[in-house]
């Protein structure tokens, strides 16, 4: 299955969210509704059989249909060197399994929740255990919130 519309996105079954970050993956998992997301964990990343082995063991467990993939889009709108990189990641995952993945636009998800952390006296050390997890959520309620809007 290619990558995918907001339109294409099988209508029922729960969503993960995934936040790849260059060192740490985050991720959140939708109620089977649709209405809320919710944290799952941060995967530190090793090797990305690995870690697409734990993302789809994640996967299955809460019965998922699909999977909402953070994209860096620049601030000007523009795909630099890591939304391509998440590009990639998104083709590898499909090599593995063949699933509906949509890249949704993640400008500014994780300095939205590091502000919300900062706001809320959250350690320097907890925010970046966190932070993660958190736009993982993030991502995956805008989706959503969006969702649920059409």
């Amino acid at each position: 299955m290619p990558i995918i519309t907001p339109e294409e996105m099988p209508l029922t079954g729960s969503l993960l969210g995934i936040d790849p970050g260059t060192k740490t993956i985050g991720l959140a998992g939708s109620d089977i509704r649709r209405t809320i997301a919710s944290g799952i964990c941060t995967l530190n990343r090793v090797k990305f059989t690995k870690d697409a082995g734990e993302i789809f063991k994640i996967y299955d467990e809460r019965d998922c249909s699909g999977i909402v993939l953070g994209l860096p889009i620049q601030m000007d709108g523009t795909e630099g060197p890591r939304a391509q990189s998440v590009r990639a990641f998104a083709r590898n995952l499909m090599v593995i399994r063949d699933i509906p993945i949509l890249f949704w636009d993640e400008r500014l998800s994780t300095s939205a929740v590091e502000r919300t952390l900062i706001e809320a006296n959250t350690r320097r050390n907890k925010r970046k255990q966190v932070i993660d997890k958190l736009a993982a959520i993030y991502i995956l309620q805008g989706a959503l919130d969006f969702f649920k809007n059409q």
